[in-house]
């Protein structure tokens, strides 16, 4: 390093904290002040010397001319007590901010429900450490949810592998084992294969939905909600389920990937959330609002009113933690949460009153 970039670095290093510039600025001004009345007071003096009446004696005169020792040092003086009166008013007044400061150093990520003392006028300190107080809520809100999220993911993840060996070490074991038992025994394992990538797919869809976007581009809800109905047209037939589309233009703003997934999961989750030959509806539109609209109603069981915020979070079901189902793995709505908060769209759910629910997301439109 040179010898420039050395000197520079221990200048920078060597910046007066807050409390010393404040403490410069208070007296400084004060000084300023104070020199203002002393030259004020001063050209008052000398224009009334310098009209002095005629014969005063010279001594007089000249007398005004020579350097006053007792102003000098009354300049002094007040220029000491004007730095400490400063460094001590700087001091208290920041006082509250090193207590933040210090509490705020102290919180982490194993003590986030630590929070700081407000206390005092509304003024801007206070208002700083409500804010902050506020941004430590959401963290250990955001942290708990983590763990959560991880234990479940983990547990999930767990139980297909735990199948898949549990059937392998069964054929290993079993000496009077023929090909048939060991075919199905295999396509078992494949079959859990197959539940594991579905729900390591889940889980990075959920990830890249709750990491935003970046770019937006027109996005036509009607023409995504019809190719997802028609891709499941076997499976409706299968569990003898009936479709009833509205389908009116209804065009959005947004990541054209993401939203057909919203729209997806949409549909999935209405269609293996039903009873036996009950009924999908799907309707899109613009709302009076402008906004484009997609609503989803299905038949099926009755969800609590408490239980609806929790079915957006994952591995939930109404009436319970965890989700079992043999195609899904209870990250379908939260999805739908982080694609629709990506693209800052509102989703509105509603029980119904005979069982099954009402989603309705409503997107910003491309404007």
């Amino acid at each position: 390093m040179s010898a420039t970039r050395r000197v520079g670095a221990l200048l920078r290093a060597r910046r007066p904290v807050l409390r010393a510039q404040l403490t410069l600025l208070y007296s400084g001004l004060f000084l300023a002040v104070l020199a203002g009345v002393l030259l004020a007071t001063n050209l008052l003096y000398g224009h009334t010397a310098a009209r002095a009446p005629a014969g005063t004696a010279p001594g007089v005169a000249d007398s005004s001319s020579r350097f006053d020792v007792g102003p000098a040092l009354v300049g002094l003086a007040a220029a000491v007590v004007a730095l400490v009166g400063a460094w001590w008013l700087a001091g208290r007044f920041l006082r509250p901010l090193h207590a933040i400061t210090t509490t705020a150093q102290q919180i982490s990520a194993t003590n986030l429900n630590q929070r700081l003392t407000v206390r005092g006028p509304d003024d801007e300190l206070t208002r700083l450490g409500t804010t902050l107080n506020d941004l430590l809520s959401r963290l250990e809100s955001a942290f708990t949810a983590q763990r959560h999220f991880v234990a479940n993911a983990s547990h999930e993840l767990r139980t297909p592998l735990a199948g898949q060996r549990t059937l392998l070490q069964v054929a290993l074991a079993d000496p009077h084992a023929d090909l048939a038992s060991l075919r199905a025994a295999c396509a078992e394992a494949v079959e859990l294969g197959a539940q594991q990538e579905r729900l390591i797919d889940a889980l990075l869809a959920l990830a890249t939905s709750e990491r935003g976007i970046e770019r937006r581009s027109p996005v036509e809800l009607a023409g995504l909600a019809e190719r997802a109905l028609a891709g499941r047209r076997a499976e409706t037939g299968e569990r003898g389920v009936h479709i009833d589309a509205r389908l009116a233009a209804a065009r959005a703003s947004g990541d054209p990937r993401l939203v057909e997934l919203l729209v997806a999961n949409l549909v999935d989750n209405a269609i293996r959330h039903n009873r036996p030959d009950g009924t999908v509806e799907v309707v899109t539109g613009p709302a009076p609002s402008g906004a484009a609209t997609i609503t989803v109603r299905n038949t099926g069981p009755v969800v609590p009113p408490e239980d609806l915020g929790r079915l957006f979070q994952p591995f939930q079901r109404a009436g319970g933690p965890r989700l079992r189902h043999r195609d899904g793995h209870g990250l379908g709505l939260a999805i739908v949460a982080a694609i629709a908060g990506a693209h800052q769209a509102t989703v509105t759910t509603r029980a119904q009153a005979g069982g099954g629910l009402e989603i309705t997301v409503a997107f910003p439109t491309d404007r």
